[in-house]
């Protein structure tokens, strides 16, 4: 299926574009013709993700914290916003820097993108969702959130940001979008992030067991970074508002999902049964209707493809074992 995402773009900023999705953005881009500029502090970013793009003459990146300010000068006719912690170690980790990314920082890209007169898209999350009591979710669910809960720091800073991104289009008529991503995977995943996918995939190739939380009867939705750029590149290019869902609309349970890895990963681990998380979503499925009406987008990986692809990386990683010297970015 062909998408509605063309090439239009001259000048991209990219929050959190050492990230894992935001370095594919990044790379997406450049593979266009659009220059990028990256800003991230790396909190939770990896150098090595953007260390090959320093080489492309039209990357840069400037190292900032978006929600203390984006210092960036150049006009740009795009500001794609996916700065913050996503993975349960990071937020719990920082739970005021996510919320201040979540706020603050939104405020500061939006701004940026108003002045321009940009094209602006928040990466948002099927966090919004919580811990739905509808599957699959679709955009006008509502969602079941505990917004004190251990998981709140996330899941809140991302409906403010939804909340804020709203205002400002309403007020300042700035032109926004919200895509809601879903489990998304591949390649540049930090093994130690909490996440299920790369945590089963590094557990498996070290022949540890496999933690499981619960009963492993909880289910999730994989997409592969691929298909996200794709979805994201075509809700900016479309022009909507959003929110639209960007995800697979395959479920698998966790149990399934590690017995899969074992197999893929040709390893010899085991499955062991850990305690569930407070909050933990039961289900994590979305409806992905609005993206194939509008946008003419659908995943197009098998999460079987896709997981060969992230076990294969890495497995590539560990082998290697390379880590580039970054040099100091400008400012």
């Amino acid at each position: 299926m062909t998408t509605a995402f063309s090439p239009t773009w001259q000048h991209a900023v990219v929050t959190g574009g050492a990230g894992f999705v935001g370095s594919h953005l990044c790379t997406a881009l450049l593979d266009t013709g659009t220059e990028v500029t990256c800003v991230d502090d790396l909190s939770t970013g990896r150098a090595e993700n953007i260390a090959a793009l320093l080489e492309h003459p039209g990357f840069t990146w400037v190292e900032a914290n978006v929600a203390e300010g984006i210092p960036v000068d150049l006009p740009t006719d795009l500001v794609l916003h996916f700065a913050s912690p996503a993975s349960p170690a990071d937020y719990l980790r920082l739970p005021l820097h996510t919320m201040e990314t979540g706020s603050l920082g939104t405020r500061h890209a939006l701004e940026l993108a108003h002045a321009n007169g940009a094209r602006f898209v928040l990466a948002s999350t099927s966090e919004v969702y919580g811990d739905p009591q509808q599957n699959p979710q679709d955009e006008r669910y509502w969602g079941h959130v505990n917004p004190v809960g251990p998981r709140s720091v996330y899941d809140e800073a991302k409906r403010f940001g939804e909340a804020l991104t709203t205002a400002h289009a309403d007020t300042k008529g700035t032109d926004t979008g919200i895509v809601r991503l879903f489990n998304t995977y591949g390649p540049r995943m930090r093994g130690h992030d909490g996440r299920a996918v790369p945590t089963f995939v590094r557990q498996a190739l070290a022949g540890e067991p496999l933690t499981v939380t619960g009963d492993g009867r909880q289910t999730r939705s994989l997409c592969y970074v691929d298909d996200t750029v794709r979805g994201v590149l075509a809700a900016a290019a479309h022009g909507m508002r959003g929110p639209v869902n960007i995800g697979n609309p395959g479920e698998i349970t966790m149990l399934d999902l590690a017995r899969l890895v074992i197999i893929l990963a040709d390893s010899d681990s085991e499955i062991r049964f850990v305690e569930r998380p407070t909050d933990d979503p039961a289900l994590r499925c979305p409806d992905i209707t609005l993206a194939h009406d509008k946008l003419g987008w659908e995943p197009r990986v098998a999460p079987v493809d896709g997981l060969r692809r992230t076990i294969d990386w890495f497995r590539a990683e560990a082998a290697t074992g390379t880590r580039r010297t970054m040099p100091t970015p400008p400012h």
